[in-house]
């Protein structure tokens, strides 16, 4: 506190002091940590000031338009996915509202892939019944399908790195590029590798989505999202949008995502080698139908996964037991280690049965068409021993025979 502001408050009444706390200034040091702004009103000392600090992201004048611990996430995620610059979110779909609401109009046509995460599938089946926006639905690995689709009035190709809950790996490359022939822009929903085993944006990608509820923050205490994009231009135009939307992140969860991403790098790789190692164990098991992870060889999309994926293919195993939609049920009641839960990228272990959860907006012939059966589990591999888990999923596995 400097002299003067102490001269004037041994004059100053105390109603008046209890409102205007003092502000320690900090010198000769710096905070290690991101600090946490969590006042969302800023003031100034001129009225041009204040007005020029409309429409930038860098001016802190409410929180709404930008935060200094919001506006750190955003630069450090941007600075992860290689992008130009980032906007983050209240949620993740909160991010993929605001691209696509930021991107479309009425009449106009999506090119997205057939399996999809339902929060997103049932975004795209609203905006069609409203705003007669039209999607025609890919498979997600084949150039010329994406060219077959292409129309006029189409205004951007939707992907996943890693679907939700298939982990049917994307060919990222060849669909944006052919996405790009037409002049149409992608959107990629890189939640499920998180930047630290895919950078879509390398392979073209003009914006980038993601949950930060899940790999980003990670530790099951955070709702966020983000959005990357690969040029200011674009950045700014989106912007625009998500101020007016108000989806925006609060300070404290910006804060506690930071903190998660500190430890991004050490959390992506022990899941991915725990998934692989309980992925291999898993399509040995009697109770298993099918298993799928992208390191496994026999994954539809090995090849792929191998040149877009080569640190890992992440901590999501999709799973289809043998007995069904019964068997699913019985197998997530009955793990121990692991918890019956919707979210994924958690430090714990995390099952659950798309069909009846996340996925439950698809009728059966769209479960069917996105590769989900009704026996199908996801499980999502935390940082837990991997003896332990495969333990825990033995005995859940012997109940559900």
């Amino acid at each position: 506190m400097s002299a003067d502001t102490h001269s004037r408050s041994s004059t100053t009444r105390p109603e008046t002091l209890a409102v205007h706390s003092p502000q320690a200034e900090i010198r000769g040091s710096r905070p290690l940590g991101v600090p946490l702004h969590q006042g969302h009103v800023f003031a100034f000392d001129s009225a041009d000031a204040l007005a020029e600090a409309f429409g930038s992201p860098d001016a802190f004048l409410y929180s709404r338009m930008g935060n200094p611990t919001v506006r750190s996430l955003e630069m450090a995620v941007a600075r992860l996915e290689g992008g130009a610059d980032a906007l983050s979110y209240a949620s993740g779909m909160g991010a993929i509202n605001s691209v696509l609401l930021g991107l479309l109009s009425t009449g106009g046509h999506v090119i997205a892939q057939r399996c999809l995460y339902g929060g997103t599938y049932a975004l795209l089946t609203d905006l069609a019944a409203r705003w007669g926006v039209e999607v025609t639905y890919v498979s997600g690995t084949d150039a010329d399908e994406v060219r077959a689709a292409l129309r006029p009035e189409t205004r951007l190709l939707h992907l996943e790195t890693i679907a939700n809950p298939t982990t049917r790996v994307s060919d990222l490359p060849a669909l944006i590029a052919a996405a790009h022939e037409a002049g149409v822009p992608s959107v990629v929903d890189n939640t499920f590798a998180s930047p630290l085993l895919c950078r879509p944006i390398e392979y073209g990608a003009d914006v980038v989505v993601h949950s930060a509820t899940k790999y980003l923050a990670g530790h099951a205490d955070v709702l966020g999202g983000v959005a990357v994009f690969k040029d200011a231009e674009l950045h700014r135009r989106i912007r625009h949008h998500a101020v007016e939307q108000g989806a925006v992140t609060d300070p404290f969860a910006a804060w506690l995502t930071l903190r998660g991403l500190q430890t991004l790098p050490l959390r992506i790789e022990r899941q991915s080698a725990s998934a692989a190692e309980l992925a291999g164990r898993l399509a040995a098991h009697p109770a298993v139908a099918a298993v799928r992870h992208p390191a496994l060889p026999g994954h539809p999309d090995h090849e792929v996964a191998a040149r877009l994926l080569p640190r890992g293919g992440g901590g999501v195993v999709s799973l289809d037991l043998a007995g069904g939609r019964e068997a699913g049920r019985v197998f997530v009641e009955a793990v121990r280690v692991a918890s019956l839960s919707v979210s994924l990228g958690d430090v714990k272990t995390l099952v659950m049965h798309p069909a009846s959860t996340s996925h439950r907006q698809l009728d059966e012939q769209a479960l069917e068409a996105a590769g989900i059966a009704p026996g199908t589990v996801r499980l999502s591999v935390g940082i837990e021993h991997v003896e332990d888990l495969w333990e825990d999923l033995e005995q859940a596995l012997a109940k559900a025979l």
